[in-house]
């Protein structure tokens, strides 16, 4: 990671919220975003918090892997803590879980190797998509005891699924199923960041 100036101090914390469409906001303004809503939150606490918006519209876990290398160099000072949350588009692409399971493992031990703290956002399928799900049921808790890494539902219950919390495409989480998310992730990530 290149070495931070002298002329600009980083910010504190900085946190890196690694995902797909959900992380990046597909189909909502900017300011409605996860990262933006999440940020906007954490200085209510922390005021110089920053969130970096690492999220792709359709990235798989095995898309986030090859990107995160190159991601992490790009930086100019560590984050103080990773949200990884993926997993969605593997399920909805039928990958097959081992990969899914092998690609997110990958992740962790290379956000670990760069000393970065994870926060494994896990994501529960809605009820419609539960028989279907099932073969990737323990892949979260797996990833979370083998590496020891602290794991968070990204969705309250009851969210994911229902007709008043997506947008017209009736796939992608709108504002108001966004703004549940950040909220609910919030508790998790100030205990991770309670050094601040």
């Amino acid at each position: 990671m290149e070495a931070l100036s002298a002329h600009s101090p980083p910010p504190r914390p900085f946190v890196l919220a690694l995902g797909d469409s959900l992380t990046a906001g597909h189909g909502l303004q900017r300011q409605a975003s996860f990262v933006a809503r999440l940020e906007q939150l954490l200085r209510e606490h922390l005021p110089l918090a920053s969130v970096h918006d690492a999220g792709v519209s359709g990235n798989t876990a095995g898309d986030a892997r090859r990107r995160l290398p190159g991601l992490l160099s790009s930086f100019r000072h560590r984050p103080d803590l990773a949200i990884v949350e993926l997993g969605a588009n593997d399920l909805l692409r039928s990958v097959p879980p081992a990969r899914t399971r092998s690609d997110l493992a990958a992740i962790v031990e290379e956000l670990e190797r760069c000393c970065i703290p994870v926060l494994l956002a896990t994501l529960e399928p809605p009820p419609f998509l539960a028989s279907f799900a099932q073969a990737y049921s323990t892949i979260y808790r797996e990833i979370e005891e083998k590496y020891r890494v602290p794991a968070h539902p990204f969705f309250p219950a009851g969210v994911l699924g229902q007709p008043g919390y997506v947008l017209a495409d009736r796939v992608h989480p709108n504002a108001a199923a966004i703004e549940l998310a950040a909220r609910n992730m919030l508790p998790a990530v100030l205990r991770e960041l309670d050094s601040f």
